[in-house]
């Protein structure tokens, strides 16, 4: 099980970036695959952006032209840079970890463990 710690949430304008992190306390991280969910007040958890154990990059449909999701095993910390905020950004965003088959890659019951999530407030 990892330990999972997001960071870099805050208030932010609409039209800035932001670049949230993920770390992880353990060795394993290069051995997990990894993904971003996000959920807003009185909504359900939503799938933001996946990073595979082989490298393979998944992305929301509607958010990816503004999305971009990296990890670096040597720092065990997965990153997703959100670009062109807007007010609709609002949410906690949470980091993922599982052993998660294909197919599940976007859905939150795949995944094992959870971090307690960062705030993203965007104002307009």
């Amino acid at each position: 099980q990892l330990q999972l710690v997001e960071s870099g949430g805050g208030l932010a304008q609409t039209g800035d970036s932001l670049k949230l992190s993920c770390a992880t306390s353990q060795g394993s991280f290069r051995q997990k695959d990894m993904a971003w969910f996000r959920q807003a007040p009185g909504k359900e958890r939503e799938f933001v952006a996946a990073c595979r154990r082989d490298g393979h990059l998944y992305y929301e449909d509607s958010m990816k032209v503004r999305l971009t999701i990296s990890r670096d095993n040597a720092k065990n910390t997965m990153y997703l840079q959100i670009n062109s905020l807007k007010p609709d950004d609002t949410a906690v965003y949470f980091c993922a970890e599982g052993v998660v088959i294909l197919s599940r890659t976007r859905d939150a019951s795949g995944y094992a463990d959870w971090g307690q999530g960062t705030q993203v407030t965007v104002s307009s």
